[in-house]
Parts: C-alpha cells; sequence; structure tokens
C-alpha cells in the first residue's frame, strides 16, 4: 500500500486547488493512504474528504516551532513512499527534507530543493493553471491530466443555511489585498442598476467582512439582500454557492470555492490575471477584467495593499454590463 504526503501549508484558496492532487492520487491509487500538511484554521477544507487518513495541522500562531518540529517527528514515524511539497518556502522545504520519505518532490525555488528527487521550476509565466502546475509534481505516477480541485460540505452543511429565497446570486466581495477587491460601490452600482429586481442577493465572507457586507447591504435600494459573513462556515458557503444562479468573486478563496463545487462563477480580476493560474475552473463560468490597456497592470502576483498608481483603474475601468449572465 502507498503512503502519500502532500504539504501546502499556504492559504485557504492553495489548500483548495491542492484538493486535486488528492483526487487525482485516490484516482490512481485507490488503496493508498493519502495524508496532507496545512496550517491551523484550514482544516476545514478537507472535512469530510474520503480520501484523506491524516491532517497534520500546524500552528503557527502558537509555539510555532515546536509545533513544527512535532510535527516532522511523526511524519519520519510514517516512512511515507512520496512526499509532494507545493510550497517554495524553506520552512515547508525543511519538513520534506526531514520526512525520511522514499520519494520527494517539489519547486525548485524551495531553499531545500536539493533534497528533492523531482523538482520543477514554478512559473507563472507558462499560461498555466496552478493545478496543472501541481500535476507536473506527479505526473510520474499517473499522467499529465489534472484532476480537478473538490471539497465535499456534508449534509448538515446544506441543512444549516438559512431559508433560501430563489432565485439569487451570491457575492464574495472582500479580499486579503485591497487591489484584487472590487470596489463596494462598483458591486453596488451593479445590483442596483442590472440585476433583476426578482434575484435576492447574499453577502458572503468571515467574521472580517461583516463591515464590508453590512456596507454594501445599506447602500443597495431595491433588492432583498442578507449579510451571511460571519454566519455560515466555509463548507456551508460552498452548499450555498452550489445552488445560486450565479456567484460573484474576485481572485481570491471564493472562486477556488466555485471550481471545487463547479458551481457557476464570474471571477473579477482587477490587479492580478487569470494568466497567472488561478482562474476559475466550473463548467459555468467567465472572467471580468478591463479592457484598458494599463502599463501598470499586473503590479503583483498576490495583489497590493494600495493601488501603487492611486488611480486603481483595473477595477473602475471594468464594463459593469461585462458582468450580466
Amino acid at each position: 500500500m502507498k503512503r502519500f504526503l502532500i504539504i501546502q501549508p499556504a492559504f485557504i484558496g492553495d489548500v483548495i486547488l491542492a484538493t486535486a492532487l488528492i483526487e487525482k492520487l485516490a484516482q490512481s491509487f485507490p488503496d493508498a493512504e493519502i495524508d496532507f500538511m496545512l496550517r491551523k484554521g484550514n482544516e476545514i477544507i478537507l472535512a469530510n474528504n474520503p480520501h484523506i487518513n491524516r491532517i497534520f495541522i500546524w500552528n503557527k500562531k502558537n509555539k510555532k516551532y515546536r509545533n513544527l518540529f512535532r510535527i516532522i517527528r511523526e511524519i519520519r514515524q510514517t516512512k511515507y513512499d512520496l512526499v509532494v511539497n507545493l510550497q517554495r518556502f524553506a520552512s515547508s522545504g525543511f519538513v520534506t527534507w526531514r520526512s525520511k520519505a522514499e520519494e520527494k518532490t517539489g519547486y525548485k525555488q524551495n531553499p531545500f530543493s536539493f533534497c528533492y528527487h523531482r523538482k520543477f521550476i514554478f512559473s507563472t509565466e507558462n499560461g498555466k493553471h496552478e493545478i496543472e502546475r501541481n500535476q507536473e509534481l506527479i505526473a510520474h505516477l499517473t499522467d499529465d491530466k489534472p484532476a480537478k480541485p473538490k471539497i465535499y460540505p456534508s449534509e448538515n452543511d446544506f441543512l444549516a443555511l438559512p431559508e433560501i429565497r430563489k432565485p439569487f446570486i451570491t457575492i464574495a466581495p472582500a479580499s486579503v489585498w485591497f487591489t484584487k477587491q472590487f470596489p463596494k460601490e462598483r458591486w453596488v452600482e451593479f445590483i442596483n442598476r442590472f440585476l433583476p429586481k426578482d434575484f435576492t442577493v447574499y453577502l458572503l465572507g468571515s467574521d472580517g467582512d461583516i463591515i464590508l457586507c453590512n456596507e454594501i447591504k445599506n447602500m443597495v435600494e431595491s433588492h432583498t439582500i442578507e449579510n451571511l459573513a460571519g454566519k455560515i462556515n466555509l463548507l456551508q458557503s460552498a452548499a450555498l454557492m452550489s445552488q445560486a444562479a450565479m456567484n460573484f468573486v474576485n481572485d481570491s478563496a471564493p472562486l477556488h470555492l466555485t471550481s471545487a463545487m463547479n458551481a457557476p462563477v464570474t471571477a473579477i480580476f482587477c490587479s492580478t490575471i487569470p494568466a497567472f493560474g488561478f482562474g476559475p475552473l466550473s463548467t459555468n463560468s467567465k472572467t471580468v477584467e478591463t479592457d484598458k490597456n494599463l502599463p501598470c497592470r499586473p503590479c503583483g502576483l498576490h495583489g497590493k495593499k494600495a493601488c501603487p498608481e492611486g488611480h486603481f483603474d483595473c477595477a473602475y475601468g471594468i464594463n459593469l454590463k461585462e458582468l450580466l449572465f
């Protein structure tokens, strides 16, 4: 029996996309044990996943390195056939190096890539999607065709949703990075001017997004709109999105939720671009971006805390009619 470990202690969206590797390994090795290492707070992504044997949860906020060495000791005891490191930071590379795995694979940019048996250059310049880049790391065991990411909301996640008024759309208006976030007044203008009056709007987000969602709600004039930010968890949000007529998202984690649920999605790209490899994967999906030729765009892979040029034309230059579905 094969034993695999996938390491991805990055953000929620990265873990969601990494589930494509879980699906692929499970398809190719039905009897394998597949384990996963992630940062504390992201374990909900793998809840109910039938292919996961064990989750190593790294608490980075409390006794960070003591927790890391504890995890390394546990990993070494398992004697994995393969460790796949999806991150390029030294900490995950150190775990891979000390894992005692029979085979190790990852990206060449990691400082500990000297220990990898197979290493690949991570690049956002070749037009490949993130799931294609990750698939390269296990292609020698499977093939070069990636699986789709997938998460597994439970029946209780669906039952926990409030009473839903149909037809409805969802909007996830927030992002960790300001320049990835479509401005709130533009969301409001789209709802007021272009969204049919019979559509209910559900606003999604975490506890930290409650204020933003309330501001949008209070500015909308004539639609039924409900702020669910902080009221339902991530898997419950995914369950809701799977039933929506359309989900509107930024280039952020909710975009990848729709991919993992094959839910309809309109993804708005402001300072970043789809060519970086983080676009939607749903059957019913579209990307929206400005048609202006802005020499400053993209201004970075992950976005900025503020527009470096001060105008934020990559967001304000988007034609709202492009959001129609």
